[in-house]
């Protein structure tokens, strides 16, 4: 009955609309009732073949799903999605509903005789493969509170053994984050191997621009978010991000040519490199005594990111299909893949076929993209018209959970054209609070806007509603009404959504519009801070000096770094800190100080001025020049507002 009363609300595009209820406004309008029918007609829903791979060696899990860090704080659940059972609700594509049940399976897997993967307790999977005398382990998750759970649910159900040797697939810390949880189980001289340029991309690779990335994250992986059908469903190749401790243990070999053989632990290993894909610094592998090849991140269960929506450097998808197609080679005849998110495959043709319409995906965005762009289509009307060709389509693994066609070929445009379109409108266009206002005066002012997005809502046209809504609330931010309806604008397009993050993302607008702004912390605390280099740090005080604030001041200072034995000089002038190795002359000042003891004082808040009234550190000239540093570096914003001014 409630619903039925909703829907004549809507039919009149009137301000009972504003009216009602947030719990009555959230119901699935009719519109989204009918493109979530549609979508389950276009799809091969029958096809159970992944819940099989999924459930296939299912060992046990948890007996209490709940992971918790030392202070008994929850950092992870194992059924959090176990309400993903029977047939879709209204709030939940039903193509992402599926995979959310086929994703969402936790526990102990034993794949082959001698390999088991513990998948869903994080966002990625563990791999543990049986050596001679202990356990290889690949991937350790994103936590340390979650890989110590790994470990200790297979050394239960399997064996316990020592650590025999580690291998990291690629500089992503959801592939790394948890090896600390392992340490005191490794065997003396454990091989730690990873791909050529790891330790350099896993530290830096979003050291930079971190603050933003990490807030666009929260929105991307619904940090924010319950977990359920009004909620997050996941994120298209895990069902979550860990929270927990992060640490990482330095590989003791990076390997850098594709071909390389090594015996670990009586098991042989063979490395197909590549660059440039899924992560800078990436690599697959297989175990060819045994028929088993490991794709890493380069072969999902979903389509991936060629941008992802947090923000990164753009990957290369041409270079991805052509790694891909080295793949197909590399591995020939391979019965088992696993991979580093979701389940296994079994069967060498299955596997081929996989390899290369996963492969196609990705050709074919890169090549029409392409096509399209050199016939003068700009990014945002290739993401309108391009789509993957049915063969490509009907596959559960080609389907857009994680990466789009809509978001990659917008990002293939820009890899080679960058964000400019070629129209001269675009070259200096008005800041969007500026815009907006203009805008909404154009259209007739704000109740004009707020009357053609009801009307645009009540027949379900939702991207037309959000793009009007939008301007209203950059015109006039204390337009409680339009943040009202463009909030459940955003649910009912979350609830239409295939994609994962997309679905993410627009709740994650609805509850900012409601709620305001929330710092959340995706990168779970500071404990990758220690393995920061000396450069990336002062690059990192590059990107936080304010100009307003040093003004046409300028500073030659020298840092000396005993733990480090190394020495550095960084000079402010022009409002820019440039740093170079060695101490140089003309420094008003030179702080010798353990690294480690600066980063403390940088980013935990730490004294180091305590730190020099002990003696453990000590400033040779101005004393006051340090401090003068400090005053002009500006503080990021962790909770900076997205969808409001």
């Amino acid at each position: 009955m409630r619903f039925i009363t909703f829907r004549r609300a809507l039919a009149a595009g009137s301000s009972l609309l504003l009216a009602a209820t947030p719990a009555l406004a959230d119901i699935p309008a009719e519109a989204t009732q009918k493109a979530n029918s549609a979508a389950v007609t276009e799809l091969p829903m029958t096809d159970r073949q992944d819940f099989d791979f999924a459930m296939r060696g299912f060992v046990a899990t948890l007996e209490d799903p709940i992971i918790r860090d030392a202070d008994g704080k929850p950092v992870w659940d194992t059924a959090a999605f176990a309400f993903a059972k029977g047939d879709a609700p209204a709030t939940v594509n039903p193509s992402l509903w599926r995979h959310a049940q086929v994703l969402g399976k936790a526990g102990l897997f034993k794949v082959t005789e001698r390999i088991w993967q513990v998948r869903g307790f994080d966002v990625a999977n563990v791999t543990f493969v049986r050596g001679d005398k202990g356990w290889i382990v690949i991937d350790p998750l994103t936590a340390t509170e979650t890989a110590a759970a790994a470990y200790a649910l297979i050394s239960d159900k399997v064996a316990k053994l020592p650590v025999s040797a580690m291998i990291y697939t690629h500089s992503h810390v959801d592939h790394f984050g948890g090896a600390g949880a392992l340490t005191s189980f490794m065997a003396k001289d454990a091989p730690i191997i990873a791909p050529q340029g790891f330790t350099r991309a896993a530290v830096s690779e979003n050291v930079i621009a971190g603050p933003a990335m990490g807030r666009r994250a929260s929105y991307q992986f619904g940090l924010g978010l319950p977990k359920g059908p009004e909620g997050a469903m996941g994120s298209g190749i895990g069902m979550g991000v860990a929270s927990g401790g992060r640490s990482l243990i330095p590989p003791t070999r990076e390997i850098s040519k594709t071909g390389t053989e090594l015996v670990l632990d009586g098991v042989r290993v063979r490395f197909q490199i590549t660059p440039g894909t899924e992560a800078p610094a990436e690599m697959n592998f297989g175990f060819p005594d045994w028929k088993v090849a490991d794709l890493a991140e380069n072969a999902n269960v979903s389509q991936h990111n060629i941008l992802t929506p947090r923000g990164a450097v753009i990957r290369d998808a041409k270079a991805w299909a052509q790694g891909l197609t080295e793949a197909i080679d590399f591995f020939a005849g391979s019965e088992v893949l696993i991979a580093s998110h979701g389940w296994p495959r079994f069967g060498a043709g299955e596997i081929a076929e996989y390899l290369a319409k996963h492969r196609d995906a990705y050709a074919y965005l890169h090549d029409q993209t392409v096509r399209l762009m050199n016939k003068g289509l700009t990014g945002p009307e290739i993401a309108a018209e391009l789509t993957l060709p049915p063969a490509l389509a009907a596959k559960w693994y080609d389907r857009p959970y994680y990466g789009s066609y809509s978001f990659n070929s917008r990002a293939v445009y820009q890899f080679y054209m960058g964000w400019y379109d070629g129209n001269p409108v675009h070259l200096a266009p008005l800041p969007p609070e500026q815009g907006a206002k203009r805008y909404v005066e154009a259209i007739g002012g704000s109740a004009r806007v707020r009357a053609l997005a009801e009307n645009a809502f009540a027949k379900g046209e939702y991207a037309w509603a959000a793009e009007l809504l939008d301007k209203a609330i950059f015109a006039e931010s204390s337009d409680t009404r339009a943040k009202t309806l463009l909030a459940r604008t955003y649910r009912q397009l979350a609830y239409q959504s295939e994609n994962a993050l997309w679905r993410n993302m627009y709740l994650s607008g609805a509850n900012e519009l409601e709620n305001g702004a929330a710092a959340t912390d995706p990168t779970g605390g500071a404990g990758l801070v220690s393995q920061l280099p000396p450069s990336d740090l002062f690059e990192v005080l590059a990107v936080r000096l304010d100009p307003t604030k040093a003004g046409s001041s300028s500073a030659v200072l020298g840092f000396a770094f005993p733990d480090k034995a190394q020495e550095w000089t960084v000079t402010v002038a022009n409002g820019v800190l440039i740093h170079r190795q060695g101490l140089r002359d003309g420094r008003q000042a030179t702080l010798t100080v353990r690294y480690t003891d600066l980063l403390s004082a940088l980013f935990n808040g730490q004294s180091l001025a305590a730190k020099v009234a002990s003696g453990d550190a000590q400033i040779e000239g101005d004393p006051t020049a340090f401090a003068r540093l400090v005053s002009w570096l500006d503080k990021p914003d962790p909770a900076f507002n997205i969808v409001t001014p």
